[in-house]
C-alpha cells in the first residue's frame, strides 16, 4: 500500500467523529430495513400476527411513547457519555501529556460506544416517523419497534462497559502497558532477523531538492522512491526521516545528477503533516513513555513509581531488540545503492528513552537506581559490542548524575553497588 495513503488512514483513525458518524448512518439504515420487512411480508411473514408474540405487540400510541422515551434517554446518556469521555481526556493531558491524547482520541471503543447510543437515539426517531394512529392512515412496524428494544437493551449494557473501560483506561499503569505494545509493534516493524546492506559514508553530493511547504515527516515511500532512482539510474540521498520537521525550502534530499521529475517522485514519496505520526516513525511511542516518566518527576507530581515503571518497559524494548537488527537506511537494486535515507540507530533510540528521564531525575534515587538495574538486565541479554558500550555510556552518565545530586551517603553508596554490578556484566565495555 501506498505510504500517502497509509498516512491519509492513520489520519482517519485520529478523528473522533468518524466511527460514530459510520454506526448512527448504520442505525439509519437498519430503521429503514426494519420498515420496510414490516410491510414487505416477505415470505408471508407478518409481524403483527398474534402468532408473532416474541416482539413488539402493541398499538400505535404504545409504539410512540415506547420510541419517545429510547430516543431521549440514549440522547442524554450520550451527552453523558461525551463529557466523561472530555473528563478524561482533560485528566489524561494534565497527568501524562497532552501527546496521549491522541491514544484516547484513537480508542476505537469509545467511538463505538458514542455511535451506539448515537445510533440508538437515530434509529428511535426514524421508526417513530412512520408510526401513524387509526385517525391517520394506522400503520405500527412491530418489528422495527421490537428492533429499538433491542438497542435499548445493548446501550444499557454498553453503558455499564464504558464507565469500566473508562475507569481502567485512565489508569496510569494501564497507559504505560497501552503505549508499550505501540513500541513493541514498532520494533517488529523496524527491526530485522539479519543485518542490512551498508551504504556509501561519503557526504550527499548532486542537486539539491527542497520541500515546498513544512511539516513533519509523517511516511516516506521507501520502495517507490528506490525504483523509481533505478528506473532513471541515479542514486538518491534523502535528509530527512519519519518524525523530523521539515521547514519550508528545506533540501530535504540530493540526487546524484538532474534527471527529469525528481523532485516530484521525491516530494511524492515524503508524505508532511502538521503533526508526527507513529506510522513508521519508531521513537514516536518512546517520546510518550518517556513524558509520562518525566511529567512524574515533575514536582506538581513528584510520582517516582510511574518513573520507574515507564523506565521497566523501555529495558523490556531494549530486551526485544537484542536479537535484532536495525535498519541501515540503504536500499538495494540489483545490488547497487539506489536510496539511501537516515534512520534511528540503537545509540538514537537509547538516546531517546535515558536522557530526559535521567536530567529529570537528579536526586532521585529510586529512578537512577530502577536505571542502573535495567541498563544491568538489558546488558545481560545483549551480544553486540558497540550496543554493551552504548549501556556503559548511560550506566556512566546514570552514577555521574548520582555522585553530583544524591548527598545521603547509604544512598550513594547502594547506587553506587548497583552500577559495580552493571560493570561485571559488561567487562568489555569497562575500559
Amino acid at each position: 500500500m501506498n505510504a500517502r495513503v497509509k498516512a491519509w488512514l492513520e489520519i482517519l483513525g485520529d478523528l473522533f467523529w468518524l466511527r460514530p458518524a459510520l454506526v448512527v448512518l448504520g442505525c439509519i439504515l437498519l430503521a429503514q430495513f426494519g420498515v420496510w420487512l414490516e410491510t414487505a411480508h416477505i415470505a408471508g411473514f407478518d409481524a403483527s400476527s398474534p402468532d408473532t408474540n416474541w416482539g413488539y405487540s402493541g398499538g400505535a400510541e404504545g409504539a410512540r411513547a415506547l420510541l419517545s422515551a429510547i430516543a431521549s434517554s440514549n440522547i442524554g446518556v450520550a451527552g453523558t457519555t461525551f463529557s466523561i469521555t472530555i473528563a478524561a481526556l482533560t485528566l489524561a493531558s494534565g497527568q501524562m501529556g497532552p501527546r496521549l491524547l491522541r491514544n484516547f482520541i484513537r480508542d476505537a471503543r469509545n467511538q463505538i460506544v458514542l455511535g451506539i447510543f448515537l445510533g440508538t437515539f437515530a434509529y428511535a426517531l426514524m421508526v417513530l416517523r412512520t408510526v401513524r394512529t387509526v385517525e391517520e392512515d394506522p400503520f405500527v412496524p412491530h418489528l422495527a419497534i421490537t428492533g429499538a428494544l433491542v438497542l435499548a437493551l445493548v446501550a444499557v449494557g454498553t453503558l455499564v462497559w464504558f464507565v469500566h473501560h473508562i475507569a481502567t483506561s485512565i489508569n496510569i499503569e494501564t497507559v504505560v502497558d497501552v503505549v508499550q505494545q505501540d513500541l513493541c509493534k514498532a520494533i517488529a516493524v523496524h527491526t530485522r532477523d539479519a543485518a542490512g546492506a551498508t551504504g556509501p559514508a561519503a557526504a550527499p553530493g548532486g542537486r539539491a531538492l527542497a520541500a515546498t511547504g513544512g511539516g513533519y515527516v509523517q511516511a516516506m515511500d521507501e520502495d517507490a522512491l528506490a525504483d523509481w532512482a533505478h528506473e532513471n539510474r541515479v542514486a538518491v540521498t534523502l535528509r530527512v526521516r519519519p518524525g523530523d520537521y521539515v521547514p519550508s525550502g528545506f533540501p530535504i534530499a540530493y540526487v546524484s545528477r538532474t534527471v527529469e521529475g525528481a523532485e516530484a517522485a521525491i516530494l511524492d514519496a515524503v508524505t508532511l503533516g502538521r503533526r508526527p505520526a507513529a506510522l513508521q516513525d519508531p521513537e514516536y511511542s518512546i517520546r510518550q513513555l518517556v513524558e509520562i516518566a518525566v511529567r512524574a518527576l515533575s514536582p506538581g507530581i513528584n510520582d517516582p513509581f510511574t518513573a520507574g515503571s515507564v523506565v521497566d518497559h523501555l529495558g523490556d524494548a531494549l530486551c526485544r531488540i537484542a536479537p535484532r537488527h536495525l535498519q541501515t537506511g540503504v536500499v538495494l537494486r540489483e545490488g547497487q545503492p539506489v536510496l539511501v535515507h537516515p534512520v534511528t540507530d540503537y545509540d538514537g533510540l537509547c538516546d531517546a528513552m535515558f536522557h530526559m528521564i535521567r536530567q529529570n531525575a537528579a536526586g532521585s534515587v529510586h529512578v537512577l537506581g530502577r536505571m542502573l538495574d535495567v541498563l544491568a538486565r538489558v546488558a545481560e541479554v545483549e551480544r553486540l559490542t558497540d550496543r554493551a558500550a552504548e549501556l556503559a555510556r548511560h550506566a556512566d552518565l546514570v552514577i555521574a548524575a548520582a555522585r553530583r545530586d544524591v548527598a545521603d551517603p547509604s544512598d550513594l553508596a547502594d547506587l553506587e553497588d548497583r552500577y559495580r554490578r552493571f560493570r561485571t556484566i559488561t567487562p568489555v565495555a569497562a575500559a
